[in-house]
C-alpha cells in the first residue's frame, strides 16, 4: 500500500526525454507511464529534456498526441528560473560573496526519471536529483553507473562468480589497431560489437565477416569512446524483472523470440512483429528458479535497488549466462518489464505504486544518516 502524507496526493516529476539516441524511446516510456499511473494518488508534472538539453514543462495532453521526435517537447515551454529553482522547506543553501541564498530544489516529492541511455541512466541525472535532496525512481547514483558500462559490469558479474560471455574492450584510441583475425581467434564467429555505453541495441551489430566488422566497428564508436566486443552465445533470450532495495524479489522470466537476426532497436519499440514474446518463459521449473536466484544475486552484485531489468543467455545445454542489467527499463506497451511483473500478479498501475514507495522509503532511509561528527 502506498504511503502518502496525511492521505494527500504525492507529487511527482516524471522527466523523460534527455540528449540520448535512445530519447525517442524514453518519450514512449512516459506516454504509458502516464496513461496507466493512478491520478487519484499524484499531482504529475511533466518535464521533457529535448535533444539540445533544453528542460521543457510539457502538458500531458502534448505528450499523449505528440510525436516521436521533439513534438511532445517543442509543444511545452522552457521551465522559468523559478521553476526551476521553487522554493521549499528542503532548501539547501550555498554561499557566495556577497553572502546569498540559492534553492536546489523543486518543490516535489519524488522524482521518475523515464530517461534511457546517457545522462539518464548513467548516475549524471541520479546525482543532479541526489544534490536536489529529491527521492528518485531507480538505482541509485552507483547503481546507475556501473550498470550503463557494460565493461564495467561484466568485469563485476565475473568477479562475482557469475557466468558472463567472453568478451573485448577497446578504446578509441584503438580504434586502428583492432584486428579482425585477433578477435575471431579469440572470441570466435559471430560476435556482437556495442557501445559500451549505451542501451536498446542502439550501435549494435552481429558480425560475420571482415566487412560486417570494420562497419561494426565504425558504428559503435559514433555512439562511445569506449566499445565491447562480444562472442555470440547460442540460445534463447531470456528476460527476469526485479524488484525491490534490501530485499529485492524476481519476476517470473520471460523469453524473447526475435523474428529478425537479433533483437535489435526497432524490432524492440517499433515493430509490433519484431519479436514474439513468451511470458512465463517456456523452461523447465529448475532452470526457472535458477535464473531467478542469480538475477537477484547480480541485482545486488551490482549495486541495484529500486528497479532492474536482467537479461540472460540460456543454451541448449541449460548453460546460462548473464547478459547485463537494464536499470531503466523501457516502459512501452510492448515492453518486457512491466509485463514480466504483470505475469507475476502486479499490474501496470500497481507496479508503478511499488517503484515510488521504494523510491520514498530509499529516500527516509538516507535522510536518517549523520552528516556531521
Amino acid at each position: 500500500m502506498l504511503k502518502t502524507n496525511n492521505h494527500k496526493k504525492i507529487n511527482l516529476a516524471i522527466i523523460f526525454g534527455g540528449k540520448s539516441a535512445e530519447h525517442e524511446v524514453s518519450i514512449l516510456s512516459a506516454k504509458s507511464v502516464v496513461q496507466a499511473i493512478d491520478k487519484d494518488k499524484y499531482n504529475i508534472s511533466l518535464i521533457g529534456i529535448d535533444k539540445q538539453g533544453r528542460w521543457l514543462s510539457v502538458k500531458e495532453k502534448d505528450l499523449l498526441k505528440g510525436g516521436l521526435q521533439l513534438d511532445a517537447l517543442n509543444s511545452g515551454k522552457s521551465m522559468t528560473e523559478e521553476e526551476k529553482i521553487n522554493a521549499n522547506k528542503h532548501s539547501q543553501m550555498i554561499t557566495t560573496t556577497p553572502p546569498q541564498e540559492i534553492n536546489l530544489n523543486w518543490d516535489v516529492d519524488v522524482v521518475f526519471p523515464i530517461l534511457h541511455g546517457p545522462l539518464g541512466e548513467d548516475g549524471a541525472m541520479q546525482g543532479f536529483l541526489k544534490i536536489l535532496d529529491i527521492a528518485f525512481v531507480g538505482p541509485d547514483v552507483l547503481g546507475s553507473a556501473i550498470n550503463m558500462d557494460k565493461d564495467v559490469s561484466k568485469r563485476l558479474l565475473k568477479e562475482a562468480g557469475l557466468p558472463v560471455a567472453k568478451f573485448l574492450v577497446f578504446n578509441r584510441s584503438e580504434k586502428n589497431n583492432i584486428s579482425f583475425a585477433d578477435v575471431e581467434k579469440d572470441l570466435g564467429l559471430p560476435v556482437f560489437v556495442k557501445p559500451a555505453n549505451l542501451g536498446s541495441s542502439v550501435g549494435i551489430s552481429k558480425v560475420q565477416n571482415m566487412q560486417d566488422f570494420k562497419r561494426a566497428i565504425k558504428e559503435a564508436f559514433k555512439f562511445d569512446n569506449k566499445i565491447v566486443i562480444e562472442e555470440a552465445i547460442q540460445g534463447k533470450e531470456i528476460k527476469c524483472a526485479v524488484l525491490g532495495n534490501d530485499n529485492p524479489q524476481a519476476s517470473v522470466p520471460g523469453e524473447i523470440i526475435p523474428t529478425h537476426d537479433f533483437y535489435s532497436y526497432d524490432a524492440k519499440y517499433f515493430d509490433a512483429d519484431g519479436a514474439k514474446m513468451a511470458i512465463p518463459a517456456n523452461i523447465p521449473e529448475d532452470i526457472t528458479e535458477k535464473i531467478r536466484e542469480m538475477a537477484v544475486q547480480a541485482f545486488k552484485v551490482l549495486c541495484c535497488d529500486g528497479m532492474g531489468r536482467v537479461d540472460f543467455f540460456l543454451t541448449d545445454a541449460d548453460e546460462i549466462f548473464v547478459n547485463e542489467i537494464n536499470t531503466i527499463p523501457g516502459f512501452t506497451p510492448i515492453s518486457m518489464y512491466p509485463k514480466l511483473w504483470e505475469a507475476s500478479g502486479l499490474n501496470y498501475s500497481e507496479l508503478i505504486d511499488k517503484l515510488i514507495q521504494l523510491a520514498l522509503e530509499r529516500k527516509e532511509k538516507q535522510d536518517g544518516l549523520r552528516t556531521s561528527v
